[in-house]
């Protein structure tokens, strides 16, 4: 079955659904709801909430990506969110997945073979190792945002963005941070997108 909301999402984003992106999002799905729970990448109650949650929130971050953006690092992929939904819908953009966990690193290298995704690569590194400065970083309730503010600080290049998403009840309030709410007529509830972009 087809999530009308994904299709929604990547059209508002400028990133409408071309080719197979569908089917590989869909193939995304089946992964999560078999391989990623399986291997605890994700908790067991999280099948019905996959749709909207998890892929739908995660393309959300397509809203603030720049089309020009030539590469994205995603901190503490997990199972892969918010990267491997935005690589399937922006092919032009490399995405380097970065988590600390060996296993989960094991998984989503599989994952991006079953997938065919060209675009991606995975790092098997904690994410306050790094040392490079990078254009666009992205993380989905990996790390809390008072946490992170310090670290995508020397991260993200001048002129660069981070973009932080997690799961919110009410308007996050974090210094530093910008908020964007997209509002429940997108995905039937409210989702905020934390924003930091150095000067």
């Amino acid at each position: 079955m087809e999530p009308p909301e994904w299709s929604a999402v990547a059209d508002l984003s400028g990133s409408p659904l071309v080719g197979g992106q569908m089917e590989t999002l869909i193939g995304y799905r089946d992964w999560l709801a078999s391989e990623a729970i399986k291997y605890g990448a994700i908790g067991p109650q999280e099948p019905g909430r996959l749709d909207r949650r998890h892929i739908g929130d995660s393309l959300l971050f397509s809203l603030l990506l720049d089309q020009n953006t030539l590469e994205v690092w995603d901190l503490g992929s997990g199972a892969g969110l918010p990267g491997i939904p935005l690589a399937i819908i922006r092919p032009q953009t490399h995405f380097v997945l970065i988590d600390r966990s060996q296993s989960r690193v094991d998984l989503l290298r599989r994952l991006i073979r079953i997938l065919e995704l060209d675009n991606v690569v995975v790092v098997h590194q904690d994410v306050f190792d790094l040392d490079q400065e990078i254009g666009c970083v992205v993380s989905r309730a990996a790390i809390p945002p008072d946490r992170a503010y310090p670290l995508v600080s020397k991260l993200i290049q001048p002129g660069g963005t981070a973009i932080f998403g997690g799961s919110w009840s009410s308007t996050p309030q974090y210094q530093g941070w910008e908020t964007l709410e997209v509002g429940s007529e997108v995905l039937d509830q409210p989702v905020w997108l934390l924003i930091m972009r150095r000067r």
